[in-house]
C-alpha cells in the first residue's frame, strides 16, 4: 500500500500546488512547496484519520501513548509463567513377568 499512500500524495500536491503556481526561481519555488507542506501536515484534514490534521492526530497518539505507558508499568505481567525448574526423576527397572 505504500506505492498507493505515494501516488495520492503526489497527486494532491500536483493538483493543489505544482499546477496552480507559476515559480519564478528555485528560491521561490522552495518556499511554496515548504509552505504546502505545513500547510498539509498541520492544518489540512486527511480522511484516514477521521478529519483530523495529521499534528492534532500525532499529539492524541503521544497523550495516549503516555497514558498506556503509565498503565503498563503498574499492571505488567509476563507474557508466559516463568518456567519451573525440571525435576529429574531415577529411572525405574520394568519387572519381569
Amino acid at each position: 500500500m505504500q506505492n498507493g499512500n505515494c501516488e495520492a500524495f503526489n497527486g494532491r500536491m500536483r493538483d493543489e500546488l505544482l499546477n496552480e503556481t507559476l515559480f519564478f526561481g528555485i528560491d521561490h519555488a522552495r518556499a511554496a512547496v515548504a509552505d504546502w507542506v505545513h500547510t498539509y501536515n498541520t492544518e489540512r484534514p486527511h480522511s484516514a484519520l477521521g478529519y483530523q490534521a495529521p499534528a492534532v492526530f500525532a499529539a492524541q497518539l503521544t497523550v495516549m501513548g503516555d497514558q498506556l505507558r503509565a498503565i503498563e508499568t503498574v499492571r505488567r505481567s509476563p507474557i508466559a509463567p516463568s518456567a519451573q525448574p525440571r525435576q529429574i526423576q531415577p529411572p525405574t527397572l520394568a519387572s519381569a513377568e
